[in-house]
């Protein structure tokens, strides 16, 4: 293995190296039963005799730090203390006001996972993808463009034309990281400081951190039934972020109405949409596919609406990969951004995906998916409807990957989610997803990561500890 160290001037040169070999040791840097370079090797690479680096061992393994194994070399004999970790200095340095964001706590694994916003990996076909990945390796370019593969955007534009009703050519489509780049790049083209960004109120709150890092002025803006109540809007909104599909959380979709109103105030205010559909494919309803509502893109005739899409809820929350349809004006600065912040998105996995759209697999898994999803859904909404009536009222939504329980003034919704929590189940709080002070509390109940056969136990476990009755949790 290659170990730094650094020599200069004159004096003692193996109490040099015994600090920096004993100094990784304790840092964590080498650690415990790894080889260390032999003494003639690392004598040549520090050009000193090989006496010096015998003795700086020999002080080592006197001291524990090392110990040689006759025929095999000289290897390190402990491991670092705890809190032996190296680390940075402290340092002066202090980030922007604009990062000054309140550190969102880790959530530890749960036996019962009924977060919002996640696919169950375990549906996902893991072996055709890695045929196409492997078959992808060998023929990437070393760089890729920054607007993305051609292929895949062409891939894609055929695919949310075909399943979303999005009017998208392969030039107008972006590919990026996740969708959350997506918006990161919208924002940096669009938002100056102090722009005036509108976002739902309660809404998705990595959303409207990208856009307060970059300096705009996020305004909440209440959502009811029929979606972003556009009356509400500030007229010195510059930017509005909606997830009109499938509100995020509460699950509604936004009317035709309203979509017509929001489309109408951006043209009125020079504003621009940006429309994030990021579970749409997940539908309930028996009603055919073409009484969905369309998109706002497929509904814009001003160019004002900047679709964001991701492969991360659809397939698998590891492959991130994600995509914008952009208006022609936009899409010279998005490519732009794009390439200053990371040039491109990983080259194989853009082609492997181009390939899994192509080949019908896509289609083919959303439709299983769909159908796995959509007895879950039914499972919650029975539980909502039922056992859990007295307490929860349910938001109707019949697509996506969760449900909004709006509770009912005496329960205390804290003590539930500190109760489930210590049942091993994992939940969310609608008052989280509120912007300012939330006028109502409840639970985002998810049911993409858990199983048909946990999911039961989960909802019995809700009931349980949303329940003023005493009772045995163990």
């Amino acid at each position: 293995m290659d170990l730094h160290i650094t020599l200069g001037g004159r004096g003692d040169q193996a109490t040099r190296i015994y600090r920096q070999v004993r100094d990784a040791i304790l840092d964590g840097r080498l650690r415990a039963g790894e080889r260390v370079p032999p003494s003639r090797e690392l004598a040549r690479d520090l050009a000193v005799s090989r006496n010096t680096v015998a003795a700086a061992y020999d002080r080592l393994v006197g001291d524990g730090f090392l110990e040689g194994r006759a025929g095999a070399g000289t290897f390190v004999a402990m491991p670092p203390p705890a809190s032996g970790s190296r680390r940075a200095p402290v340092g002066a340095l202090r980030p922007s006001p604009r990062f000054t964001f309140p550190e969102r706590p880790s959530v530890a694994p749960a036996r019962y996972d009924l977060r919002a916003g996640h696919p169950d990996g375990a549906l996902f076909p893991l072996a055709t993808w890695r045929r196409l990945l492997t078959r992808s390796l060998s023929a990437s370019p070393v760089y890729g463009e920054p607007a993305g593969l051609p292929a895949l955007r062409a891939a894609i534009a055929r695919s949310v034309g075909l399943s979303r009703s999005v009017r998208a050519s392969p030039e107008d489509v972006l590919v990026t990281n996740g969708a959350q780049q997506g918006l990161d790049l919208v924002g940096r083209v669009l938002i100056e400081p102090g722009t005036v960004v509108a976002v739902e109120e309660p809404g998705y709150p990595p959303a409207r951190e990208a856009f307060e890092s970059l300096g705009a002025r996020v305004v909440p803006v209440p959502v009811d039934g029929s979606g972003l109540v556009v009356d509400a809007l500030p007229r010195s909104a510059r930017l509005v972020y909606v997830t009109p599909s499938h509100q995020y959380p509460l699950g509604v979709p936004m009317t035709m109405q309203r979509r017509s109103a929001l489309l109408g105030w951006a043209e009125r205010h020079g504003a621009a949409i940006v429309e994030d559909d990021y579970d749409s494919e997940f539908r309930y309803s028996d009603r055919p596919p073409f009484a969905v509502l369309e998109p706002l893109q497929s509904l814009d005739r001003a160019g004002r609406v900047v679709y964001v899409g991701s492969f991360a809820k659809t397939l698998l929350p590891a492959l991130r990969l994600g995509f914008l349809v952009a208006p022609a004006s936009l899409r010279p600065a998005l490519v732009a951004a794009k390439r200053l912040t990371d040039w491109h998105a990983e080259p194989a996995a853009q082609a492997a995906l181009a390939s899994f759209i192509d080949d019908g697999q896509l289609r083919r898994h959303v439709r299983s998916v769909t159908r796995v999803y959509a007895t879950r859904h039914d499972l919650v909404t029975a539980a909502a409807r039922g056992v859990l009536a007295d307490r929860f009222t349910l938001v109707p939504s019949s697509a996506g990957l969760h449900v909004t329980l709006l509770a009912a003034p005496h329960v205390d919704v804290p003590r539930v989610v500190a109760r489930l929590r210590s049942a091993d189940v994992a939940v969310e709080r609608l008052a989280g997803f509120f912007l300012e002070p939330a006028p109502v509390d409840g639970l985002v109940v998810g049911f993409g990561m858990i199983g048909a056969d946990d999911l039961p136990v989960a909802l019995d476990l809700l009931d349980r500890c949303s329940s003023d009755r005493p009772t045995d949790l163990s």
